[in-house]
């Protein structure tokens, strides 16, 4: 199955991972990584595994050595608030460093967690970035047309033979595509909630993230969850 999205001409690769790859331009487009997450909810007595981080970083090292992308876009949400950076282990730290250092261009887009994204990891930092027929934002504008976004963290679920499957996904319709979330403790709200349906033209379509690939299924196909 053909999962290519065309988005004002520039066609965009979805991958598995939950990035987006636009290949005429060599550019790898990651949302809310959401780093140092755990060590924020074990701050307020959440005690979650304090390995997000490590785990994010590991997965879009995994991507650049594997793709070797000459631009990154991070979408917003790449650290989960004004202090994360402070909470990162030495090795985390030093890893990020390397990753901006490998690619060419690497931009962070500010987001609601991250309004001020800390310096010393390398890369520019910009409210929003026009390249070419495209628009990449954090938070997805009403009416917009050839714009990227994450924010909402957007997952899917659907009904096949025999289970329900719930995941994260790519929500796209024809003038807008909002990005999964790239961090390993980001959460989703279903496509089908009005905060996600409501920006988007009625007719859309998702690219779900399951079993290590992307799938494709029309709004018609897909499930809301139980109130």
């Amino acid at each position: 199955m053909d999962t290519t999205m065309t988005l004002r001409g520039a066609a965009l690769a979805p991958d598995a991972s939950g990035a987006l790859v636009w290949p005429a331009e060599r550019t790898l487009v990651v949302a809310d990584l959401h780093l140092e997450k755990g060590s924020a909810f074990a701050a307020r007595g959440r005690m979650l595994p304090p390995y997000d981080t490590r785990a994010t970083l590991g997965r879009l090292a995994d991507l650049v050595e594997r793709l070797a992308p000459e631009r990154v876009i991070c979408l917003g949400d790449s650290f989960h608030d004004r202090r994360a950076a402070s909470r990162m282990e030495a090795g985390d730290v030093a890893r990020l460093r390397d990753l901006t250092g490998r690619v060419a261009d690497w931009l962070w887009v500010t987001g609601n967690h991250d309004p001020e994204p800390p310096e010393g990891f390398g890369g520019r930092i910009l409210d929003e970035l026009a390249l070419g027929p495209l628009t990449f934002r954090h938070e997805a504008v009403p009416g917009a047309v050839g714009e990227l976004s994450g924010h909402l963290h957007p997952v899917a679920a659907v009904v096949v033979p025999g289970r329900r499957v719930r995941e994260r996904c790519f929500a796209f319709d024809g003038g807008k595509l909002i990005l999964p979330a790239f961090g390993a403790f980001a959460g989703g709200l279903n496509v089908l909630d009005p905060a996600v349906s409501g920006l988007l033209a009625a007719r859309f379509e998702v690219h779900l993230l399951a079993r290590g690939k992307v799938h494709r299924f029309p709004r018609s196909r897909l499930s809301p969850d139980k109130a």
